[in-house]
């Protein structure tokens, strides 16, 4: 842990004491300064006991400036609750508490300042009875003034037990740092400023803006003043960019790792204890805060229709904001491509469904309701991958694809059944019937006793699903094709045997005739039978010696040839002859 929030108070109490530790100025603007008062996040650091180096997000108090508090808070892994001894425990404090609480932020300090202008000993009760109940009821508590230094060193000392005992960060997580500044550099060009909570960055990397897109390369990197060629979670970072004009960035937006994350407008969220304050609120995740349209399913389940779209995984913790009543309700993202509501009831069902989903689903969750999904999407979720590899990309889960098999047997077996002329079911139509999102897919669901070709599904016997007519007509002309096997019928004496259109098709989709032209029917294999004769001839030969060789007339051998040339059997030559490949 490398930064920390420091929040609770309104006026300079707070800030001195960052300065105080830090000897730099947080508040950068001179407003601030005149005011005594925080508007703006301002920024620090410092080095502790240990070395180790501890930078300090400093958010405004006042209630005005709400939206600038979380944006500075919502990144930091760690909180710095500051609370004045002359004063205690003010309204804004409790603002605070109820953000950083919905946050999730569980670790931290309770720091008691300002003991030169008051004995600390209420001030302290008041906090440790208002923390009590939240994740912070634990937090260890230290007394200072930033004024006069007294008890800095135990800060100091507070801060390095603090750093340490913090769970290590994922440097190997995918990138996604909410910015909270940008501005140009002359001679370098834009820069972004953000706490990085995981992952890594580091000079060349190609990054993604959110909600954009837009690809964009890491030129340069500063932490704390220092130029880095890569820099770890957690840390406060400059980062230098290339491909984006200012105009393009401004704050909520972030930079991420392309494909890391799902950048969506849609999501369905528990609350925390209680359902949303308002159909309409302010969502704050990170530096970002978007205005998001409450749908409620159940008592802690809802919808919310962003009106930015954000870079999200399932089991972020968001907080909603009603800017009314002041009220902020922490939630949990359960889901980031939730599944339409189209009919009735479809609500209710939801809450019932995402009643049973733990806060932080994994894949195997998300894949029994999304049924079958890309690899890249479970990733950019913030998922495990998990269930079936059904084919390369794309994994279903194991019930869903099990019943998906079963139907698509009973659906060839119920359409050889009602359409015996026309066996085999269309690629495109199984994947409409099973909702499955690519056609690839249906291919994968295509085990025995089924068979794929020609872009249809087949049953297991394709011949007997032929009507006994249709069959009768077949051996008839393949026992006359028997002497003579390239004198091909003539399209009346096919039609006489009833084998036109749809019978005719069905025949050949059975492998029981060879159509090598409209109206012109062999045997099955009379064309690997009819290159072995082609070959014995003088090479290359014409139309006409391979008319008489062959036995058949004009009307049979020219498509003949040409279905040969398209099997790679045989070669025409510029000449109009041809010969045999070996």
């Amino acid at each position: 842990m490398q930064v920390i929030a420091t929040a609770g108070h309104v006026d300079h109490g707070k800030s001195t004491l960052v300065r105080a530790l830090t000897g730099m100025e947080p508040d950068r603007w001179a407003e601030e300064r005149r005011r005594g008062m925080t508007i703006d996040l301002g920024f620090a650091w410092t080095e502790l006991p240990s070395g180790a180096r501890l930078a300090f997000v400093d958010v405004p108090g006042h209630e005005r400036f709400i939206t600038n508090m979380l944006a500075g808070v919502g990144p930091a892994p760690a909180v710095m609750m500051v609370v004045a001894a002359d004063e205690g425990w003010m309204p804004q404090s409790a603002e605070h508490l109820a953000a950083v609480d919905a946050l999730g932020v569980r670790e931290g300090l309770l720091v008691i300042t300002r003991t030169d202008l008051g004995a600390p000993g209420e001030a302290l009760r008041q906090a440790r009875r208002e923390l009590a109940g939240t994740g912070l009821a634990d937090l260890e508590a230290v007394v200072v003034s930033g004024r006069t230094g007294e008890g800095l060193g135990d800060l100091r000392a507070a801060l390095d037990r603090l750093a340490a005992r913090s769970p290590a960060p994922d440097t190997a997580a995918p990138v996604r740092m909410w910015i909270d500044r940008a501005f140009t550099v002359r001679g370098s060009g834009t820069v972004v400023t953000g706490t990085l909570p995981g992952g890594a960055i580091a000079v060349g990397d190609e990054l993604a803006l959110a909600p954009g897109g837009e690809r964009v390369r890491v030129r340069g990197l500063e932490s704390l003043k220092r130029r880095l060629d890569r820099v770890e979670a957690v840390a406060r970072v400059a980062v230098n960019l290339r491909g984006v004009d200012l105009s393009g960035l401004s704050r909520g937006m972030a930079v991420t790792t392309p494909g890391g994350w799902a950048v969506t407008d849609l999501i369905d969220v528990r609350t925390r204890g209680d359902r949303p304050p308002a159909r309409e609120l302010i969502l704050h995740i990170g530096s970002a805060a978007v205005t998001a349209r409450v749908r409620p399913f159940g008592d802690d389940t809802a919808r919310l229709r962003l009106s930015t779209p954000l870079a999200l995984h399932v089991g972020d913790r968001v907080v909603l904001r009603d800017p009314g009543t002041r009220r902020v309700v922490g939630a949990r993202v359960l889901d980031v491509v939730p599944p339409p509501l189209r009919r009735r009831g479809d609500g209710g069902r939801r809450a019932r469904e995402l009643a049973e989903w733990p806060d932080r689903p994994g894949g195997e969750v998300l894949l029994r309701r999304h049924r079958v999904m890309r690899e890249a999407e479970l990733t950019a979720m913030g998922c495990e991958l998990a269930g079936l590899e059904v084919a390369p990309g794309w994994r279903a889960d194991p019930a869903h694809w099990a019943l998906a098999g079963r139907r698509l047997q009973e659906e060839v077996g119920r359409h050889a059944a009602e359409h015996p002329l026309d066996p085999g079911v269309p690629v495109e139509t199984v994947r409409q019937l099973l909702e499955l999102p690519e056609r690839r897919l249906v291919a994968a669901l295509v085990r025995e006793p089924l068979s794929l070709r020609d872009g249809r599904v087949y049953g297991t016997s394709d011949r007997a699903a032929l009507p006994a007519p249709v069959m009768a007509a077949v051996r008839q002309v393949r026992g006359e094709l028997a002497s003579t096997p390239f004198l091909a019928p003539e399209a009346d004496r096919l039609a006489a045997l009833g084998l036109t259109g749809k019978s005719l098709a069905a025949a050949e989709r059975a492998g029981l005739l060879l159509r090598i032209a409209p109206g012109v029917v062999l045997a099955p294999g009379a064309d690997a039978h009819a290159a072995r004769v082609l070959a014995a001839l003088p090479q290359p030969f014409t139309a006409s010696e391979a008319r008489a060789a062959l036995g058949t007339t004009r009307r049979v051998v020219i498509p003949l040839l040409e279905h040969l040339d398209r099997r790679g059997r045989t070669e025409r030559l510029a000449d109009d002859r041809r010969r045999c490949r070996e």
